[in-house]
């Protein structure tokens, strides 16, 4: 009865780390497409992307030097990294999962496009497909653009969206709009996304509490999230909104990475007793040796 039981609940552990190994993608995101064609620029600068945020786990792609981690992470120009559809890889940049991190708010969704032309590289049997209705615009709308405004009063950030029409500038409604802050690693998503309204205005909660740089500067960056129907559109601003901060430099301090000069006391306590207690040591075995030989010279 024992065994029958260790064996069912064997089976039950196995198929839970099977089933843990299986990504599921979404049907909705599995057949998303790129909104641009993959070229050789693209390509390139996905390669940049790669290297700063991809390549310490997946490794150089086709040299199979990724780290050992559970699960272990496909090399990118392996069968099973490009069996994934362009929508399945985008997906799975974006959630992250166990080790792997989500890059929803590290990475612009059109860098997030470039990092799979990066990828689609390697192979050489790929056929991109465009998702359609891509023009950049919507309907008459053309060259959407988004202007950030500080609304003391409420503490919030105003981002208004306009595109042009018939050469006259009108507000776009119904945009999604992300604001982030930009932070050492990574951005920082203030508040929720808002939907632009019939003025194309959205406002975003501010954190009262927001550090800022030594004059209280902070940099802000507003994107539309809807790429396939507007294009790659978004702004940066610096704006005196946040809490005046200081920020040490790394080399200010007394720390292990520093100059000698600036060596951590443990540290140099540490190492002049570990050579002093060496030297003492072979002082030691010499006096030994010594009073070993002049007992042999008596004998």
């Amino acid at each position: 009865m024992i065994k029958k039981y260790f064996t069912i609940l064997l089976i039950l552990l196995i198929s839970l780390h099977v089933s843990a190994q299986v990504w599921v993608v979404p049907a909705e995101n599995e057949g998303k497409k790129s909104p641009f064609a993959f070229s050789d620029s693209t390509r390139k600068a996905g390669a940049d992307i790669y290297v700063s945020n991809c390549k310490s786990c997946h490794g150089d792609p086709g040299k199979n030097n990724v780290i050992q981690l559970v699960p272990i992470p496909p090399d990118p120009a392996s069968a099973k990294m490009q069996a994934n559809s362009d929508g399945a890889l985008q997906y799975k940049l974006i959630q992250g999962r166990g080790t792997m991190p989500s890059f929803k708010n590290t990475l612009a969704p059109t860098d997030l496009w470039r990092v799979i032309s990066y990828i689609r590289g390697f192979n050489e049997k790929y056929v991109q497909e465009i998702a359609k209705n891509t023009t950049g615009n919507v309907g008459s709308l053309q060259n959407s653009q988004i202007v950030l405004t500080w609304i003391s009063e409420s503490h919030q950030i105003q981002a208004t969206v306009s595109g042009l029409k018939d050469k006259t500038i009108q507000p776009v409604s119904g945009a999604e709009v992300k604001l982030f802050a930009q932070r050492y690693f990574g951005n920082l998503l203030i508040d929720e996304a808002r939907n632009t309204d019939a003025h194309g205005a959205a406002a975003f909660n501010f954190p009262i509490d927001l550090p800022g740089d030594s004059a209280g500067f902070v940099k802000l960056i507003a994107r539309l999230s809807n790429e396939e129907a507007f294009g790659e559109v978004k702004t940066e601003s610096n704006m005196s909104i946040g809490v005046p901060t200081y920020r040490a430099p790394l080399n200010e301090q007394r720390a292990m990475w520093n100059v000698l000069e600036k060596t951590p006391i443990w540290l140099m306590l540490a190492y002049i007793l570990t050579v002093l207690g060496a030297w003492a040591f072979i002082v030691y075995v010499i006096l030994q040796i010594r009073a070993i030989s002049k007992a042999g010279s008596k004998t």
